[in-house]
């Protein structure tokens, strides 16, 4: 068994657990918390194609994730529009916001787009928080976000909405195994190692970057939308940059260019964050520690312990 083999199948487990753990262990708790594991999850294996498979570090992409879940949030509340067509809107507003931040960000690269981004995403920010605030509500954000209603199944059950977060989940991840392995995903990889042998292959270089943070952007866009049903509630805290901040912690923790490494890190960082929270009152700076340590001792991330060097250039799929 190679050490690719070991990496999928290791994700396969990982997967079944996470899914598995809720519906036997007593308890809310749990639930809320792979509920939440796999909403950020969703949000990571997104931020990783931009991140991990294209090579640009975006900050900026919490406003992507933001914008998903006001989408749904005033579409339900205000527009009484049903939960999935919402949910379809939040992620098409979440490629959409990503579409218009590229064609600025995209003009520059390296450190200038991931400080444009930053910019960029600060403004939706401050917008949310002062300028819109008689849509979004402000600083004091927008209680009562709706959960679907769906077949007579009560989602407002923590254990049914988990398990319509499972059924997004397991899509998403299935089509971005797909788009990862497709030759989309391999021109990505091709812009990422060298673009400009790339660009002379034939490859329009602009058009995939592009691409791939507006499809990076649909899927914050339904990160956001579950998240804020998750928790009843949203404000610009979604939107502010420590989000951006900390899924790019969780990618690299895990992995970054890995289907599985994203999935770990946010797996690891939340259980880390669950712990120590209730330990003391320093407990970011402990996981700020960790990170620093994973960084110069594990160079490819947690799921750099399950797969061969060359892995990620094979689509991605460990």
């Amino acid at each position: 068994m190679t050490r690719r083999t070991v990496g999928q199948t290791l994700m396969a487990v990982i997967i079944a657990a996470m899914i598995a753990i809720p519906f036997f262990l007593p308890g809310e708790q749990w639930v809320n918390l792979v509920s939440l594991i796999l909403i950020w999850a969703l949000f990571a294996i997104g931020f990783d194609l931009v991140f991990g498979v294209t090579g640009m570090l975006s900050f900026g992409h919490a406003a992507l994730l933001g914008s998903g879940g006001y989408a749904l949030t005033v579409l339900t509340l205000s527009y009484q529009v049903g939960f999935l067509p919402a949910l379809l809107a939040a992620a098409v507003m979440g490629a959409l916001l990503a579409f218009c931040m590229g064609l600025f960000a995209l003009r520059v690269s390296g450190l200038f787009f991931a400080l444009l981004t930053l910019a960029l995403a600060q403004m939706v920010y401050i917008l949310a928080s002062n300028k819109l605030r008689a849509l979004t509500g402000g600083v004091d954000g927008i209680p009562g976000v709706p959960r679907p209603d769906l077949f007579g199944i009560n989602f407002y059950d923590n254990r049914n909405y988990y398990a319509f977060i499972v059924v997004v989940f397991l899509i998403g991840l299935a089509v971005m195994a797909l788009l990862r392995a497709s030759p989309f995903g391999r021109a990505l990889r091709a812009v990422q190692a060298n673009d400009t042998r790339a660009s002379q292959l034939g490859h329009n270089v602009h058009a995939l970057r592009q691409s791939a943070f507006v499809v990076s952007g649909a899927y914050a866009g339904i990160s956001g939308g579950l998240l804020a049903s998750l928790m009843f509630y949203i404000s610009p805290q979604m939107l502010h940059w420590a989000t951006s901040g900390d899924v790019m912690i969780m990618t690299v923790l895990g992995g970054k260019g890995t289907l599985l490494g994203p999935i770990l890190g946010v797996a690891v960082f939340e259980l880390l964050k669950e712990e120590l929270s209730q330990v003391t009152q320093y407990w970011y700076g402990i996981l700020g520690l960790i990170f620093i340590l994973a960084t110069i001792f594990l160079r490819n991330g947690i799921a750099g312990l399950f797969h061969g060097p060359d892995d990620q250039d094979q689509g991605g799929a460990s």
